[in-house]
């Protein structure tokens, strides 16, 4: 077994014994471990009892933290016309059709949300198999197929968070930085949650929610208490 590092060994045994807490709790222990020479992303993930194989039990949604990522989005659209106008006036990164489907083939994917103007979509389709594994693929339920543009552009450069459950029914996502105030995080962290509850499929079964956990990107993990998370502080 390869041996631990210090600044490893003081996390773990910082988080020793913490588990179950409330989120502003694991958000202050998180903070005090993300200690890495960046600032840290934090990262939550929300176990969920759901099979996203079944469409019914699928789940995926968008939520706008109120207080941002910390993270700079570079935003890709599909328009035309006056609409491509309003994306670039809105702030978006790249904006294109034919053209930006061909540099999409050609393997370059430049930006980490797509858009596209409801016309748009027969072009967009053709990438179907390069986005959809990349949750790139814009969607009428989250708001990424859309002619309001410059809105969509707007929500996702102010932090705007798309979650999908993965095939074991994880759904996780970044929720700021570690240099966020511990206030900022827990309400970020409280946001999201209520979005994947209010996200709850027809044909979940049983428990929802089963798990919660908090991260840094260098730091251990905290599990939260599921109770607490979903009530207001």
């Amino acid at each position: 077994m390869a041996k631990l590092g210090k600044r490893t060994r003081a996390a773990r045994e910082a988080v020793s014994g913490k588990s179950d807490v409330s989120v502003e709790e694991a958000v202050s222990v998180i903070k005090q471990n993300a200690t890495a020479n960046f600032d840290e992303t934090v990262e939550i993930a929300v176990n969920l009892g759901v099979d996203p194989r079944h469409a019914d039990q699928m789940v995926r949604g968008v939520v706008g933290l109120p207080n941002g990522t910390g993270k700079d989005v570079r935003v890709a659209v599909f328009a035309r016309g006056q609409k491509a106008e309003e994306a670039q006036e809105a702030g978006a990164d790249i904006v294109g059709a034919e053209d930006l489907m061909e540099t999409i083939q050609g393997g370059e994917i430049n930006f980490e949300r797509c858009i596209a103007t409801p016309d748009m979509m027969p072009v967009v389709g053709r990438l179907g198999k390069i986005l959809g594994p990349r949750n790139l693929m814009p969607n009428p339920k989250v708001g990424t197929v859309t002619m309001d543009v410059a809105q969509a552009v707007k929500d996702a450069k102010a932090g705007q968070v798309q979650f999908k459950a993965e095939k074991a029914g994880v759904v996780h996502a970044g929720v700021g930085k570690a240099s966020f105030d511990e206030s900022k995080l827990a309400e970020n962290v409280r946001a999201f949650i209520a979005a994947v509850n209010k996200a709850k499929p027809a044909g979940a079964k049983g428990t929802y929610v089963k798990k919660i956990s908090l991260t840094s990107t260098m730091g251990p993990g905290v599990s939260v208490d599921v109770g607490n998370a979903a009530s207001e502080q």
